[in-house]
């Protein structure tokens, strides 16, 4: 038998950094976030031996433990063995030996959500294979807690919500620990038009998010006001996304962008650099209007909108630089499972 499940990796429009704790605890959060076509592959197929084989194929690693928990947490396939630990503690339902077998279509610390998606789509298939009692918001929660309490890796809510509920999202994160998902009815027309006008870019340099991320905290739980200050701006700037998209107000979209990117940088050090100021600078050169760094920021994804036909002045102007634009498209499910016998 084999269990399988994806998940879509996201980008996040606006009011990025605004779902991470302490500061949607205090103040409340908003982002606005959309997935793509670029996924988080899972499986597991049951085997004779009394073993847990886990197989990360796009990182080209392996392990084999005997059929039993908790498994080290030891830095080695960590998300592989945390969600397995969890769902034995809860569950005891992992009789048969098993091989878990994982891949994604972006590098880890891309900035696209990698992670969190990657607990998303093995959850699904292990809610596959045991048959678990999961809805939507449950998967996203329970994936949350594994990652961010579990192993203790830094980070925020948001991309577990996504991962798990799909398409274009104005996300809540609310004082009492709350998150309200509200999918946006945005018309066919105006999706395809930012669809065609995102240039997503991958610096070929990955990051590590946790450092950024804790600066963040520390910058929050120190009440540095211009900090919080931009964390607050960011929050304005995911409702005047969704608003642009909700009324079509494409033009816009640029601006909205461009000056979240000014204000996510005074969120903590590190965030942006020489390198990604000068890509950021040169495909607004181009004709690009605004754009991001996806994610935590200090490397991974940028993306960029660029009204009319500029994306491709946008494209030649970026390949200067060594890295990769990716073809993606919007998605309107999220993580998905199947069985095959």
């Amino acid at each position: 038998m084999l269990y399988r499940s994806k998940a879509p990796l996201r980008i996040g429009l606006a009011g990025g950094g605004t779902d991470v704790s302490p500061y949607s605890d205090t103040y409340g959060g908003a982002i606005l976030n959309a997935t793509i076509s670029l996924y988080a592959h899972s499986s597991i197929e049951i085997i004779a031996e009394k073993k847990i084989v886990l197989q990360a194929l796009d990182r080209g690693e392996t392990a084999t433990y005997d059929l039993q928990t908790p498994l080290p947490i030891d830095g080695h396939l960590d998300l592989a063995k945390g969600i397995i630990n969890r769902i034995s503690q809860d569950y005891q339902l992992l009789q048969q030996g098993f091989r878990l077998s994982t891949y994604v279509d972006a590098a880890a610390g891309s900035g696209l959500g990698t992670s969190s998606t990657l607990m998303v789509s093995m959850l699904g298939a292990f809610v596959e294979y045991l048959k678990l009692p999961l809805g939507e918001y449950d998967m996203a929660r329970y994936a949350y807690e594994i990652e961010r309490e579990d192993l203790g890796l830094a980070g925020g809510k948001q991309d577990q919500y996504a991962a798990t509920f799909g398409g274009v999202n104005f996300m809540e994160f609310l004082c009492d620990d709350n998150v309200i998902v509200n999918p946006l009815r945005i018309r066919t027309e105006y999706l395809n038009e930012l669809e065609n006008n995102l240039v997503l870019y991958y610096t070929s340099t990955s990051r590590e998010s946790a450092k950024i991320i804790a600066e963040q905290q520390k910058n929050v739980n120190e009440k540095n006001e211009k900090s919080i200050e931009a964390m607050h701006r960011l929050k304005e700037q995911a409702i005047l996304m969704k608003e642009a998209l909700l009324k079509g107000k494409l033009n816009e979209i640029g601006a909205i962008l461009d000056y979240g990117f000014q204000e996510k940088r005074k969120m903590a050090a590190n965030i942006s650099n020489a390198a990604l100021d000068e890509i950021y600078d040169a495909a607004k050169a181009a004709g690009a209007s605004g754009g991001k760094i996806s994610g935590a920021g200090g490397g991974g994804f940028m993306f960029f909108y660029c009204p009319g036909n500029n994306r491709y002045a946008v494209e030649k102007a970026l390949a200067q630089y060594g890295g990769q634009v990716f073809k993606f498209s919007f998605t309107k499910h999220g993580q998905i499972s199947w069985t095959i016998k």
